[in-house]
């Protein structure tokens, strides 16, 4: 076992967990807005369509296709028109309404607070994160995460987003750390595993749906309290 010092995490779906919280924000503006005499006659259909947009355009972000504003704005938009909704206006203040609401739900997935308490004396951690950087630090606070990390790193500051090793070569300067002695913990194979491996730092993936994959990594778990095994 190698002797780690520095352990960089993801925040959304890995630490927070960002479709229960999403869901709820939905449920909330939905009643809101009164989307349903709109024109949306399915909540589950409305939310499924977004997510589908929302994964496209945040593909175009990561390779600098689109700006965060548009972004926010325009896959609510697109969701809407699919219902026959045509109305910017409304699209922006649902826009706006859930990214300031939303950071606000204290979702994390079981076990983080636990696995964080036994964590924290014993590593320097830190957070390597491409979410917007203002929805990101109310998540931290709301869910009183902030406590726990050293250094936040957003994909803003660093001027790359993951899976660009750039921001894990950034991060490790950030956090004063050494490839050798630091472990990336994330969901995302692609976004945070491949993107670590590509920097030299060894990866834990945190396949929570126990998906199947061939990609190779140096641990992987099915639960974060498995953390506590390996370190």
């Amino acid at each position: 076992m190698k002797k780690y010092k520095h352990l960089f995490f993801d925040l959304d779906k890995t630490l927070y967990d960002f479709e229960k919280s999403s869901e709820s924000t939905f449920r909330d503006f939905f009643d809101i807005y009164h989307l349903e005499n709109k024109g949306v006659n399915s909540f589950q259909k409305f939310i499924e369509t977004y997510r589908r947009i929302n994964l496209m355009l945040w593909a175009i972000y990561r390779e600098g296709g689109i700006k965060k504003e548009v972004l926010n704005i325009k896959r609510f938009d697109l969701a809407l028109q699919e219902f026959g909704i045509h109305d910017t206006i409304l699209a922006t203040r649902i826009a706006e309404y859930y990214v300031n609401k939303s950071p606000l739900k204290k979702t994390l997935f079981p076990g983080v607070i636990k696995t964080l308490n036994y964590l924290e004396n014993k590593y320097h951690m830190h957070i390597i994160t491409n979410g917007f950087e203002e929805v990101q630090w109310k998540k931290l606070r709301a869910s009183n995460l902030r406590k726990y990390f050293d250094k936040v790193i957003t994909s803003e500051e660093a001027g790359c987003k993951k899976p660009d090793k750039g921001i894990f070569i950034y991060s490790l300067t950030q956090a004063n750390a050494k490839i050798g002695e630091s472990l990336m913990i994330g969901d995302d194979l692609i976004v945070d595993i491949k993107g670590a491996h590509a920097a030299g730092i060894d990866q834990v993936f945190v396949n929570y749906s126990n998906n199947s994959h061939g990609e190779e990594v140096t641990y992987e778990i099915q639960h974060l309290e498995e953390l506590m095994k390996i370190l």
